[in-house]
Formats: structure tokens, C-alpha cells, sequence
């Protein structure tokens, strides 16, 4: 050849950033595993992989703690920079939840009135965000359940949603002392309206996967209850009609004893949810991602992620420093409250009687705080 005399270095670097450190098999913590590529026949790709990130804290509905942050930005971290690895898949254990957000223990035990300690934290949050951003491999979100809160923003930073029809998605920060600026107000806009957007941000309502997909935040919707053999879609919205009444119900919830009905019947078949349909469409987007040229594949990503990432990353240095204040404040009492709904038998404060004193100009305390927190029950 006529450049055989040039000197090369044909030996293989290695580029991944972290070892095993970070993950594990006991819950709390996060699972990595990288699957085999499988042709549509389950035939094994030799030599390719799909790397799966599991939230595994089935117990605090797959939320996240601060060790667990660490171990998504390594999965994502190391599938990115992994030649083997063709996508990355995030997903949760368990038939209930994707993720439910930051775990509120450790808020309101650990970080609550720990401004500068939340600050860290947030840190390692937005790492987190960047890290699904930045991979540069696919990232399908496999909502096995809830995606709420935190979870919703960490699911909202992925490529393709594919979700169970069961799961729920929305947000829960003004009703418990945060605001949804993890995520959630920088994408939400790109994925509905703008009224849509600010609603679902902002009421803590939470909108089905059947609506979802109807307002176009997700990709695909599969039933995961089998019952004598047969799947049964989620018989607590409407599915089979569209407008009632004039107006629109798909994907609404149902109301009143058809409601109740159809609830037990999913609290009673839910804990045996069949994932099937849900990973072979998971396998569907991954091999087609698979058989498009890589360098082409991630440059079209990314040039849709840049859409996202503009206001995400023009807002979330603020947003970290804003979370960190206010834990010294709303964030206190709204995790406090949440934290010990068993002690006192309920997850909120009192906002009437905290607008009340803010009314009145009250100086923020430890008294005026209990005033409006529950008590424990007798």
C-alpha cells in the first residue's frame, strides 16, 4: 500500500469513564446490564448490545437516591462510550413505577434546611439529565409505570417513550414543595401545547398513558394485563370511545362504581403485569435504530435533542441554585409533609392557613411551620 510506511497504533482504547462502583443487585441502587442485540427472530447479534439502566427501589416506587443519580450518569456514561453498545434503555423494576422522582426520605430527612447540601445534589441531577442527553446512543424510556415528578423529567430527557398502559405521568412539585424545573418546563413545551404544557406542569394531575399518547408526549402504548389468556387494556380509562357528550374522553378516567370496578380489577391483576408486548415494541425501535448508520443515526438525534437541550441548558444552573434556597422553606414543609404521612395521615400542609400567615406577613419559623404541618394521630 502506498502509506504503509506511516507508523500506527492499531490497538483498541479503552474510553469508558466508570467501573462497576456505582451499581448493583440490592435495592436501592441502579442495574446495568448489557442485553444481546436480537434480530426480529430472537436470533443473537454476535458481538452488539443493548445497555440497560434499571431503576431498582421497587419499594420507594423506583425513586431516585443520591447514590442511585450516580449510577444512571455511569450507565449512560459508559453505554455512550461503549463501540459494543447500539442503544441504551431505561427502565424501572417492577410492575408499578418508572421512577416517582427524587426519593422524599432523603429530601426531607437529609437535605431539607441543607440549601448548600441540596445544591451538590442538584449537581449530580442535572449530570444526570446532561448524561441522557449527551449519549451518544439512542435512549428508549420503557415506562413499566408511574413516570412522575422527577422520573417524568428524567423520562422526558429520553429519545422514544414506549409505555404500559397502566402508567401515569405528570408532575407533583407545587403540591409538595418543589416546581417541575428539573426537566419538565424546559420539555414539556416541546411536546404539547403550550396550555397543555403548563397545566400538566403546574396542577399535579396526573394524565394517563392512553391520553399521552394522544397528545403526542409518547410513542407507543401496549396493555400489560393477560388475564385467562387474553390482554386486557387498562379498563380504568376510556379506550374505546373518543367523544362522549361532546367532549373528548379518550384516555380520561372513569368516574363513579364503573370507575371503582374497574380500579380493584387492576389492583388485583397489576401485581401480575406481563411486560411481552412492551419489550418486543422496545426491541421493534431497537433494531431499527440498529439498521441505520450509526454516524448518520446520532447526528439526527442529537439534532433533535439540541431542541430540547437550548432551554435546558440555559436554565438549569439557575433552577439548581433556586432548588437549593428553597429547601430552606416550601420545600421543608412539603417533603416534611409527605415524609411522615404515616405519623400524621397526610402527605400536604395546610396551604389555606399557610397563605393565611403569609397574608398576615408572618415571619417563616419552626412555630409558624407547625402550624400548618400535620400532627401525629393519637
Amino acid at each position: 500500500m502506498a502509506l504503509e510506511w506511516m507508523p500506527r497504533d492499531n490497538g483498541k482504547k479503552d474510553h469508558l469513564l466508570h467501573t462497576e462502583g456505582h451499581w448493583g443487585t440490592t435495592a436501592p441502587c441502579v442495574v446495568y446490564e448489557k442485553r444481546p442485540l436480537k434480530d426480529p427472530k430472537g436470533n443473537v447479534i454476535n458481538g452488539l448490545f443493548v445497555s440497560w439502566i434499571r431503576l431498582n427501589n421497587p419499594d420507594q416506587y423506583n425513586s431516585y437516591t443520591t447514590e442511585m443519580v450516580k449510577g444512571v450518569i455511569a450507565g449512560f456514561e459508559n453505554a455512550s462510550l461503549d463501540r459494543s453498545v447500539v442503544a441504551a434503555v431505561f427502565t424501572g423494576t417492577g410492575p408499578y413505577a418508572f421512577c416517582t422522582g427524587g426519593n422524599t426520605k432523603e429530601y426531607s430527612e437529609y437535605y431539607s434546611s441543607r440549601p448548600d447540601e441540596y445544591g451538590q445534589y442538584m449537581e449530580l441531577f442535572n449530570h444526570m439529565v446532561d448524561s441522557i442527553l449527551a449519549c451518544k446512543k439512542p435512549v428508549i424510556c420503557r415506562v413499566n409505570g408511574m413516570r412522575v415528578a422527577g422520573g417524568q423529567e428524567i423520562g422526558l430527557a429520553c429519545d422514544i417513550a414506549i409505555s404500559s398502559d397502566l402508567a401515569i405521568f405528570g408532575q407533583a412539585g407545587p403540591r409538595h414543595g418543589s416546581a417541575p424545573v428539573g426537566g419538565s418546563s424546559d420539555f414539556l413545551p416541546w411536546f404539547l401545547s403550550a396550555e397543555d404544557a403548563m397545566w400538566n406542569a403546574v396542577s399535579c394531575e396526573m394524565w394517563s398513558a392512553y391520553k399521552m399518547k394522544a397528545k403526542n408526549l409518547i410513542s407507543k402504548v401496549v396493555p400489560v394485563l393477560k388475564v385467562d389468556g387474553k390482554w386486557v387494556r387498562n379498563p380504568t380509562v376510556y379506550t374505546d370511545e373518543y367523544v362522549k357528550d361532546g367532549e373528548i374522553v379518550y384516555g380520561e378516567n372513569k368516574a363513579g362504581d364503573e370507575g371503582k370496578q374497574a380500579r380493584d380489577f387492576v389492583k388485583q391483576h397489576q401485581p401480575n403485569a406481563d411486560f411481552e408486548l412492551l419489550d418486543k415494541e422496545v426491541d421493534k425501535v431497537v433494531w431499527t435504530f440498529s439498521n441505520l448508520f450509526p454516524g448518520c443515526l446520532i447526528k439526527s438525534i442529537d439534532g433533535i435533542r439540541q431542541k430540547k437541550k437550548f432551554f435546558w441548558d440555559t436554565m438549569k444552573n439557575d433552577h439548581r441554585h433556586w432548588l437549593a434556597a428553597n429547601m430552606g422553606g416550601e420545600a421543608f414543609l412539603g417533603f416534611g409533609a409527605f415524609n411522615t404521612k404515616k405519623i400524621t395521615g397526610q402527605d400536604t400542609i395546610d396551604f389555606i392557613k399557610f397563605r393565611q400567615n403569609i397574608s398576615e406577613s408572618k415571619m417563616w419559623s419552626m412555630d409558624t411551620f407547625a402550624e400548618v404541618m400535620g400532627q401525629p394521630k393519637k
